[in-house]
């Protein structure tokens, strides 16, 4: 009695299941590497390599896509200008001038009475590169857009030198009671957000970011609120935009709160 081979070509199971078996295989490398990746909605991939490499989990980038623009107006605002380190006192005394324009919204010395920022004792970096927005367009605001719409570039360094010379007026100190909020002191490691104090404090400051110590509690919810939404997208790499997404909006508030309580 013969015994027939069972991996043998001779053995038609053995030929029919591996048939099976290398059709479902070219089928299925077919239908998720080159058919779904292409019918994705916004496909720009170009090429079957292309389809293969992006379903891989490979980065690609196809000879004939381009990188799609936002639409709206993004910050431009460059913040290494010679004058905004030491400013020469021509310069001061020029923003102290300009500023008495300003002095209806943020006060006749920086400190605002109407919720909008003070400005005495910011950092000129931030001042300047807020009006090169306004003008810009990359941030919108019916008073401000206006008004630094003719601006020069001198005329924003001036005023920026001059409220940055400014002394900071204190605040009220926050009773010894209440306790710093948890998302200032160290943020929500597990939601991405970092401690406020990494880019808004007095010695760990990001360029480009504001003092917050102070400022009206008003208006620091209402920014918040608005790049939660993205109202406000002045943020060059989005950094504000993804914090205050993930906060909650008693964490908003607990923020704003704080800020406001402290010099």
């Amino acid at each position: 009695m013969t015994e027939e081979r069972l991996f043998s070509i001779a053995n038609r199971w053995f030929t029919t299941s591996v048939g099976i078996t290398v059709a479902v295989f070219l089928v299925s490398v077919l239908t998720g590497f080159i058919l779904l990746p292409y019918a994705e909605p916004g496909s720009r991939l170009g090429s079957v390599w292309d389809q293969i490499c992006s379903a891989a989990g490979f980065p690609v980038r196809s000879s004939d896509s381009q990188p799609v623009p936002p639409d709206f107006k993004v910050s431009t605002a460059v913040m290494n200008v010679p004058g905004l380190s030491n400013p020469p006192k021509d310069s001061i005394g020029r923003g102290a001038t300009l500023a008495q324009q300003c002095a209806i919204c943020h006060g006749p010395t920086g400190v605002s009475r109407a919720d909008s920022p003070n400005l005495a004792g910011q950092y000129a970096a931030v001042i300047f590169k807020q009006l090169q927005d306004f003008k810009s367009g990359a941030r919108v605001n019916a008073v401000m857009s206006p008004f630094a719409v003719n601006m020069s570039e001198q005329d924003m360094l001036d005023l920026a030198s001059y409220y940055s010379y400014l002394p900071r007026l204190p605040a009220a100190h926050p009773r010894q009671s209440d306790p710093i909020p948890q998302i200032v002191l160290s943020g929500a490691p597990l939601r991405g957000i970092a401690p406020c104090g990494s880019c808004h404090g007095g010695i760990e400051n990001k360029a480009g970011s504001p003092w917050l110590n102070g400022q009206s509690a008003t208006y620091i919810r209402s920014q918040l609120e608005a790049f939660a939404s993205g109202a406000r997208r002045n943020d060059t790499s989005q950094q504000m935009r993804n914090i205050a997404r993930a906060m909650t909006p008693d964490e908003i508030e607990a923020a704003a709160r704080y800020y406001s309580s402290i010099e």
